[in-house]
């Protein structure tokens, strides 16, 4: 998978900055670095995390069935509604 292009980071940080969940001492700047670095971080390690998967899992569900269980479960962690 590709990292996403910029238009779509650049996106991702206005949603986040409409639908924060809390005050944030970062700026503008700050936040789209970060992004851009777990945009990498999970282009990085996405054949770990597939791995990481039990059989059958691994091989009957699809890539974006995957991500959105992760999701699912690092929203769960955080409590994030």
């Amino acid at each position: 998978m590709a990292l996403l292009p910029k238009s779509d980071r650049q996106q991702i940080k206005a949603t986040w900055m409409r639908e924060s969940i809390g005050a944030c001492a970062a700026t503008k700047a700050d936040l789209q670095a970060a992004i851009d670095a777990i945009d990498t971080w999970v282009d990085g390690n996405a054949a770990a995390f597939n791995l990481a998967l039990p059989q059958p899992a691994r091989t009957a569900l699809t890539a974006r069935q995957k991500a959105w269980l992760l999701t699912f479960v690092v929203q769960s962690r955080f409590e994030v509604t």
